[in-house]
């Protein structure tokens, strides 16, 4: 890479435009453009954005001028996706999951490593300022050793605002939201050792924004007891159910001296807050100024940086990967009526350098 990044996007379903609009934030990263499988849908963000709108996926490939592959596809595609863009020499970021099994994930991750590429993946919300600022309290030991996490994802009814709702359903609420709840503890503490889940379907039959009516078969409510490598245990809930008038959010860590909420495993600005055992919550000041809602373009700029600085990023394959496996043992968990073993392991990543 010589000068700016290049960055072309595939895929322009809703979350293109709050990555293309927060790409623009960063002076190191260049937008050349988009494809997607609706051209319509790839010119009006290039419209708006700049860059061409690649008619396909081999075209985007097609242009040396483009380093990274920003996949933006629906679920299914993703292996597909990040497979081609690799073999045809291009670094990736993918969102989340990085694939739908762990065979697919730890493949994606060998043909990087074989390739000499980069590969990286969503969620990257450890990145910002609140998960940042509260990371920064646990490592400093201001609640003791931190041994029960409860993660709720309480993501409402995917139907009631997004235009698309039957590919979330698919892949669930475990799949879709689950992978933000696992990714921020394992990056705090480490690698996983076993789970044990439950499932239901809870609602079935459902209307879209249009009237249009729909079933789903994936289970819509998941609860898991993931037990890490160090000993800390999460409970964790994922649904596609309850909304936001449901009080249980975010992420509650609770050691021997004292408790953290962080109020939301999405937004960068939510809210940080610290008690003592017995005690009552109060706000802690952020590590930094946060950013107001969710930068997503923010996985992009840190590997911008760590291609500059020859280091791995930090949103890493591996640990995408992992996540990916802990999912699975999830599903096969309630699925076979068992606890299931997580093989696979990573190397957490490093704080921000303005969380230190």
């Amino acid at each position: 890479m010589s000068g700016k990044l290049g960055v072309a996007i595939v895929g322009c379903g809703n979350i293109a435009e709050p990555y293309a609009s927060t790409l623009s934030n960063y002076p190191q990263i260049e937008l050349l453009g988009a494809t997607d499988l609706i051209p319509e849908r790839a010119q009006a963000l290039v419209g708006k954005y700049g860059g061409v709108a690649y008619p396909t996926l081999a075209d985007v490939l097609a242009d040396d001028r483009v380093d990274v592959v920003l996949n933006l596809t629906i679920h299914d595609a993703h292996t597909a996706v990040i497979t081609q863009s690799l073999n045809a020499g291009k670094h990736v970021h993918s969102e989340k999951p990085l694939a739908m099994t762990y065979p697919e994930a730890k493949a994606l991750v060998d043909l990087a490593e074989a390739k000499g590429l980069r590969l990286s993946c969503s969620p990257i919300t450890f990145l910002g300022e609140a998960q940042q600022t509260a990371w920064k309290a646990i490592r400093e030991g201001r609640l003791g050793p931190v041994r029960v996490v409860y993660a709720e994802a309480n993501h409402g009814r995917i139907e009631s605002w997004h235009p698309n709702p039957e590919p979330f359903y698919k892949v669930g609420a475990l799949f879709d939201v689950g992978v933000y709840l696992l990714t921020l503890v394992t990056t705090m503490f480490g690698p996983a050792r076993r789970v044990t889940g439950f499932g239901a379907l809870l609602y079935a039959d459902r209307v879209t924004k249009e009237g249009r009516p729909f079933h789903i078969d994936t289970p819509d409510w998941v609860t898991a007891v993931v037990e890490l490598a160090n000993g800390t245990v999460v409970r964790m809930s994922t649904n596609f159910y309850v909304g936001k008038q449901g009080r249980q959010h975010g992420l509650e860590f609770h050691g021997d001296a004292g408790s953290l909420h962080l109020g939301s495993f999405l937004h960068f600005d939510t809210s940080v807050e610290l008690a003592a055992y017995n005690g009552r919550y109060e706000a802690i000041p952020y590590v930094r100024e946060p950013f107001k809602g969710i930068d997503w373009g923010r996985a992009l700029a840190e590997m911008s940086d760590a291609i500059c600085e020859g280091r791995p990023q930090r949103a890493t394959g591996a640990q995408a990967a992992h996540v990916v496996e802990i999912l699975c043992a999830i599903e096969e968990s309630f699925t076979q009526g068992r606890p299931v073993d997580i093989t696979s392991t990573f190397t957490p990543p490093a704080p921000m350098p303005w969380a230190l």
